[in-house]
């Protein structure tokens, strides 16, 4: 027994020795002699063999060689660590700290936020509706029914025949008037998607849609908000004139433009040399809009208009790529 010791021991000294600064590898010469069938761990098992007279003497051999044997692999295991910490940058506790980097909110979220602002100070409420919108809203009760040109001005994602992606926020219109009497005034910011993709176009965009109904509610409201609208989102200085147009919804409709804010009126490439920039559509609600949600068009009237906040991000900071804000390209995301 004692010879078999004797072996165990030198060896396991030799394996640990060798082993040195690999703390995986001391890891398994523990196993390799102390564990269940570990070497030394069998000749614990071979005590029942020895004659009864010598037991006492070979069991406290064996305890002796365990605990030196956990001894060196221990000692081993501590100075394997220290050379390890030894190794690595040390942390200068002086050093003065590095700030964390912090979140910037998306310069569309921004102007979506702005333009909340805006609105909710001029008395409108904010409110939310479906993505995924029935054509009925979409486009029928907006007076465009299925065979109506317009809907070739819209390019629509169908999920269905009945159900698309919102083209714009306008079904909001709708779904808020069939609930509500009126008087009320809205804005519906969101999500909105057309099968589109270019340098001033994406397939997903965001738009703010603005509804107000009540009694006597004139072009000259419609005006006056928008006029206080363009002057809070662009400045006090900034013109603006509204120029006749078409929307099925609305009649009648005009768009507003403002003076280009990259050459300030004089003519540039952004403007086509025209000095005007269209930021959105708008007009009086027309009076079938209001007889699909049961409301007496003889007794109100009311206005709406729509606008890309996408667009407005991109006068407000002279961006000349829509796709820039989906990118995620941090270098352009950090300037806002």
């Amino acid at each position: 027994m004692e010879e078999a010791v004797r072996t165990v021991l030198s060896a396991a000294a030799l394996a640990i020795s060798i082993a040195a600064d690999d703390l995986q590898e001391l890891d398994a010469l523990r196993i390799r002699y102390l564990g269940r069938k570990g070497d030394l761990t069998q000749l614990f098992k071979e005590l029942g063999k020895v004659p009864e007279k010598d037991r006492p003497a070979a069991g406290k051999l064996l305890n002796e060689a365990k605990l030196e044997l956990e001894s060196s692999l221990s000692a081993a295991v501590e100075r394997a660590k220290r050379r390890l910490l030894e190794g690595r940058e040390q942390l200068d506790v002086t050093v003065p700290g590095r700030w964390p980097l912090r979140g910037r909110l998306h310069p569309v979220t921004q102007i979506a936020l702005e333009c909340s602002k805006i609105f909710n100070s001029l008395g409108f409420e904010t409110v939310e509706g479906p993505e995924v919108e029935l054509d009925y809203y979409n486009f029928e009760a907006l007076n465009i029914p299925k065979d109506h040109p317009a809907r070739d001005m819209q390019d629509t994602f169908y999920i269905s025949d009945e159900v698309v992606l919102r083209t714009h926020t306008s079904p909001l219109q709708v779904r808020v008037m069939e609930k509500r009497r009126p008087p009320l005034r809205i804005i519906a910011p969101g999500r909105t998607y057309r099968c589109d993709s270019d340098a001033t176009h994406t397939p997903m965009f965001h738009q703010v849609e603005g509804l107000m109904v009540g009694e006597d509610i004139s072009f000259g409201d419609l005006k006056g908000i928008l006029t206080i609208f363009v002057h809070q989102m662009f400045g006090s200085d900034v013109a603006l004139r509204f120029r006749p147009s078409f929307f099925p919804f609305t009649e009648p409709s005009a768009e507003v433009d403002i003076a280009c804010v990259m050459c300030r009126g004089q003519g540039c490439r952004v403007c086509s040399q025209t000095g005007w920039l269209e930021i959105l559509g708008s007009g009086m609600v027309d009076p079938e809009v209001f007889k699909m949600v049961g409301y007496d068009p003889d007794r109100v009237t009311g206005f709406a208009f729509g606008m890309g906040i996408e667009r407005i991000a991109m006068l407000k900071f002279g961006i000349d790529d829509l796709r820039l804000f989906f990118e995620n390209d941090l270098r352009f995301l950090r300037q806002f």
